[in-house]
């Protein structure tokens, strides 16, 4: 189990047993790992510094943790539907063994160029920028979109959140728990400055 650090102490806490709290969504490459480009397997994954930080002081303070992800590598044929489901699973594992936690992974495999019919789609509604999937999110942990927010590292990510109605950031990269700890700071101070 990680330590705790800066931002375990800046992330609001709820009780576990509260009927609406937050979500933190999360795209996946480029927030959790590094993107090397289509990353289907675990032996191409790597974790981004700060990421397993990060999910665990978002468990500890019991918000909903989950995965927002295009993965238009199954589209384009350079691994399946199961490998990445099998890839999340050693995600999550991870997360678990560092004292955090995702409670679900969505993934949208469509793409207009697709070269797998079943997955050619031109403006398929998961496909971020649009917000299928934030929803679907939202919706399977009956999560609080006012006090949710998204993190992602490119603008589809962001204008995705937006359309879903939820706070968004993009992530520069860095550490993230480092990004995290900007985020709560910049959040804490708008709503002192709102009362």
């Amino acid at each position: 189990m990680l330590e705790v650090n800066a931002l375990a102490r800046l992330v609001p806490a709820y009780d576990a047993a509260a009927r609406r709290r937050p979500a933190l969504l999360l795209d996946r490459d480029g927030v959790l790992n590094v993107d090397s480009g289509y990353v289907g397997s675990y032996t191409d994954f790597q974790w981004i510094p700060g990421a397993l930080e990060s999910l665990a002081a978002f468990a500890r303070a019991n918000w909903h943790i989950c995965v927002v992800t295009n993965q238009s590598g199954i589209a384009r044929g350079y691994f399946s539907a199961e490998d990445v489901e099998r890839l999340h699973r050693e995600i999550a594992a991870d997360a678990r063994k560092a004292g955090g936690r995702i409670d679900a992974f969505f993934y949208c495999p469509f793409h207009p160029d697709s070269r797998i019919a079943n997955y050619r789609a031109v403006d398929h509604i998961d496909r971020k920028p649009n917000p299928g999937m934030l929803f679907k999110a939202l919706h399977h942990c009956g999560a609080d979109a006012h006090f949710s927010i998204m993190i992602g590292d490119k603008p589809s990510d962001i204008e995705a959140g937006h359309r879903a109605g939820v706070d968004s950031y993009r992530f520069p990269g860095g550490r993230l728990d480092d990004f995290l700890a900007g985020v709560m700071r910049a959040r804490i101070a708008k709503i002192t400055a709102l009362r």
